[in-house]
């Protein structure tokens, strides 16, 4: 009697989610291999791959590729670096610990539109509050949002600010889950505390790690709010990511078929990256445990 009722209500949730994960999927798919527009309207006609050839061959995909890529590596770098840096920092016992760790977290709890507002008003290059910091350093408004290179810099800057508490909280938590015996043991042996760090603090986090990096790397790829309201992808289509232009193709151009291809081309890339990176990391793991 209580495997039957299990299966009763198991089952129906699994259909359900089955539902509505694969039905967007294969809709997705189907529609990548459509010429379908909605204005002007074009009736839906099957172009086999030609959506994808177009793609391909188009200059400004590799271009947005580029953007998103560097965009991931570096504030994924800067972020994991940061993150380990503070909670390694928390984790000594500072003085005013606990205030840190409430104000680290602040950013993570703000919605993306609103830090984007935020930051935009930051970097507004002439009224903003970092435009009179680097005034009176003799640097009167500087293109924050106006120059390729700080208009990438600044998205950076403000996507490491926003999600560097999400590293700094898991690995805090993987830091006070490490038993103690071990570092007082390394401790009776002389080892400094880099020694400790590279032979046991690093080692013993390293599965906690890739997690992190791969939870950050797939939500990093999907950024789009913050671009959209702080650059809009511009300055011409220097900050442009992949869901941007996605969104461009598909909310303002109604090219579905297009965007459909756009779409899945994503999925069937971070799928990859995900394999090769479980495939990189996965002796490493293994030979820690």
């Amino acid at each position: 009697m209580r495997d039957w009722s299990r299966h009763v209500f198991i089952w129906p949730a699994t259909l359900v989610v089955l539902l509505v994960t694969l039905f967007p999927l294969v809709y997705t798919l189907d529609l990548s291999f459509q010429n379908s527009r909605l204005v002007p309207p074009l009736p839906p006609k099957y172009i086999g791959f030609g959506n994808y050839t177009k793609l391909f061959g188009q200059e400004r995909f590799w271009s947005v590729i580029g953007n998103t890529s560097i965009f991931v590596f570096v504030s994924i770098t800067l972020q994991y670096v940061l993150g380990f840096a503070i909670a390694l920092a928390l984790h000594s016992r500072v003085a005013g610990e606990r205030l840190y760790r409430i104000t680290f977290l602040l950013p993570m709890l703000m919605t993306p539109i609103a830090v984007a507002l935020l930051w935009k008003t930051m970097f507004n290059q002439q009224f903003g509050p970092l435009n009179q910091v680097f005034t009176f350093f003799g640097y009167a408004n500087p293109p924050f949002l106006t120059e390729n290179i700080w208009s990438y810099g600044s998205l950076i800057t403000v996507e490491v600010w926003q999600w560097t508490p999400f590293v700094i909280l898991m690995m805090l938590a993987g830091l006070q889950s490490l038993p103690t015996d071990i570092f007082e043991a390394a401790r009776l042996e002389n080892a400094s505390s880099l020694q400790m760090f590279l032979g046991i603090t690093f080692p013993m986090l390293l599965p906690l790690s890739a997690a992190v990096i791969f939870i950050r790397v797939v939500e990093a790829f999907k950024i789009i709010d913050t671009v959209y309201i702080m650059t809009g992808g511009g300055p011409g289509i220097a900050t442009e990511t992949l869901t941007l232009f996605a969104y461009q193709e598909g909310l303002k151009k109604f090219n579905l078929g297009y965007t459909s291809a756009i779409s899945f081309l994503f999925l069937i890339f971070i799928i990859i990256f995900g394999l090769i990176y479980m495939v990189i990391l996965k002796p490493q793991i293994e030979k820690r445990r």
